[in-house]
């Protein structure tokens, strides 16, 4: 059986990104190694064991294209509306909440943001199958 533990992005500015994250999902550096042309920073939480992995790549200054097969990361929060205000409030530009339904039931109630490198994060309430 395979494990899910972590996602790695390719991001252009550590300090950026690494407070971004800190602000918006409250994910916290676990461990960082640095090499000769990149760095690795591992980002997370105490609710659960999946990192985000930040690949640094020494001395690059042009943005990634992330082309149009990424899709984003998505995070489950317990109170949607409380976590939408605190990231409005935070300046980070969420946008508004919306309610996805299928065959006339809720589905699923969230907000998408986007990341200071263009990552789109999913951030959905905790019901359902989003656990």
């Amino acid at each position: 059986m395979a494990k899910a533990i972590h996602m790695m992005i390719r991001v252009l500015d550590e300090e950026r990104s690494v407070s971004f994250y800190r602000e918006a999902l409250r994910l916290m550096v676990d461990d960082r190694f640095e090499f000769d042309g990149f760095t690795l920073v591992y980002l997370r939480n105490p609710e659960a064991d999946f990192e985000l992995e930040l690949t640094i790549n020494h001395g690059r200054t042009k943005p990634y294209d992330l082309g149009d097969g990424y899709g984003h990361l998505a995070v489950v929060v317990d109170d949607l509306d409380r976590e939408h205000r605190r990231i409005t409030e935070a300046g980070l530009a969420p946008h508004p909440i919306k309610e996805l339904m299928h065959d006339g039931k809720p589905l699923a109630r969230f907000f998408f943001m986007t990341d200071p490198d263009g990552y789109k994060i999913e951030v959905l309430e905790h019901r359902g199958r989003y656990r």
